[in-house]
């Protein structure tokens, strides 16, 4: 066991020569290269290289949330090098992807599961959440303008670049499928006097808002649904759907996407702000089981087929994944910041699995082939669009 995992480690020092790391095993056996290492890998036992070696990131994030591995230095260098060497890839035995095909169907986002699915990721607590969002509490890739921007200003930032893009007016409807804690339609609706409906399957994200808005004195202009958008009805001038994608699952992007296409006027402006990736590959077992089910994140190709499909027309398609790794490392070391109250909350085991998961999300986005895009489109051809990018950066 110990040869094989030494074998990795020799594997991760030629693809990225300049890093410096050290693994040491239960036994006192170490092996190092480079003169100081940067990230130290400590393995509390022999089972528990067995099982990274036979369940690649599963058994490794399993392994950490025991404590039977510890991480000691630069988490995100570590991450570099299993990128570079595309680990989970290589490691994932033919009865793990069998095992991980089996959990896929049972979370599948049907309308009967999908509720489940959303609840086990975003009910865990609005006070969790708020542990490490700004307060805005919005929960998906930020925009700086600046590279010092706060992570508030950051993301109030992605909610006027948004509003550009769609070229909110007053007077238009504005729906925001996956509207989170509501963030973009109270931001719409202050600054662009939009009509906004927006729908969410998490409770807590939707007493939150409704109550928000109540505050806000916009009952009149904003209306929060507990919803699925397969269940919803009516027409919209404009619509949005930021980081809610990601849950569709890949047998249901027809089906989101047509639905779309039912709930946006003729000639009228969508936006979808996803997660995904430039070309396919196997899902992460270990983030589907413990932190997103039914997750999926599609191929830029995925989307644009069936854009066309639907008769959309494409008008613009930008890749944020520079501005997500930044968004994730405010959240990282706010987490850090707060992560006594995270373990008083929960216990040991999660607050190690989101540390995992979040630092993972960044050299994903910086190292691996995890993508943030905004797809810009209209239903059909619309030509009183502006013919330019100009109106996106020009001063308001």
């Amino acid at each position: 066991m110990k040869t094989a995992f030494k074998k990795i480690a020799e594997m991760m020092h030629h693809s990225c020569p300049d890093e410096s790391f050290a693994i040491e095993f239960w036994d006192g056996d170490r092996i190092s290269f480079g003169k100081t290492p940067c990230v130290t890998l400590l393995f509390k036992n022999k089972e528990c290289v067995k099982k990274i070696i036979e369940s690649g990131y599963m058994g490794f994030g399993e392994s950490y949330m025991e404590r039977a591995l510890e991480i000691v230095g630069d988490v995100q260098r570590l991450f570099r090098m299993g990128f570079s060497i595309d680990f989970d890839e290589s490691r994932l035995s033919f009865l793990e992807k069998l095992r991980f095909f089996k959990i896929s169907l049972l979370n599948r986002d049907t309308l009967h599961q999908a509720p489940k699915n959303i609840s086990h990721h975003y009910d865990l607590g609005n006070e969790f959440y708020s542990f490490f969002l700004d307060k805005t509490m919005t929960y998906s890739c930020a925009y700086f303008n600046k590279k010092d921007d706060s992570l508030e200003q950051a993301q109030l930032n992605k909610y006027e670049h948004i509003s550009r893009k769609l070229l909110l007016k007053p007077g238009d409807s504005l729906l925001d499928i996956g509207c989170g804690w509501g963030g973009m339609l109270i931001y719409a609706a202050q600054k662009y006097g939009i009509n906004g409906v927006g729908i969410t399957l998490s409770k807590n994200q939707h007493k939150y808002a409704g109550r928000k808005i109540k505050e806000l004195g916009l009952e009149d202009k904003v209306k929060i649904l507990y919803k699925d958008y397969r269940r919803l009805n009516g027409k919209f001038d404009k619509v949005v759907s930021i980081g809610m994608f990601e849950h569709v699952g890949k047998n249901f992007i027809p089906i989101f996407i047509k639905k779309v296409s039912v709930l946006l006027k003729k000639e009228g402006l969508g936006l979808l702000h996803t997660i995904g990736k430039d070309t396919p590959s196997s899902g992460d077992p270990w983030t589907f089981k413990y932190i997103f089910p039914g997750g999926y994140l599609p191929c830029l190709a995925e989307i644009v087929k069936e854009m066309g499909k639907t008769g959309f027309s494409i008008l613009d398609v930008e890749n944020l994944r520079w501005h997500y790794a930044k968004t994730l490392e405010y959240w990282v070391e706010n987490y850090e910041l707060n992560v006594k109250k995270v373990r008083e909350m929960f216990d040991e085991a999660f607050v190690r699995r989101w540390r995992l998961f979040l630092n993972g999300s960044i050299a994903g986005f910086r190292y691996g082939n995890t993508r943030l895009f905004q797809v810009l489109f209209s239903k059909g051809i619309n030509n009183d669009l502006p013919i330019t990018r100009a109106h996106l950066y020009t001063e308001s």
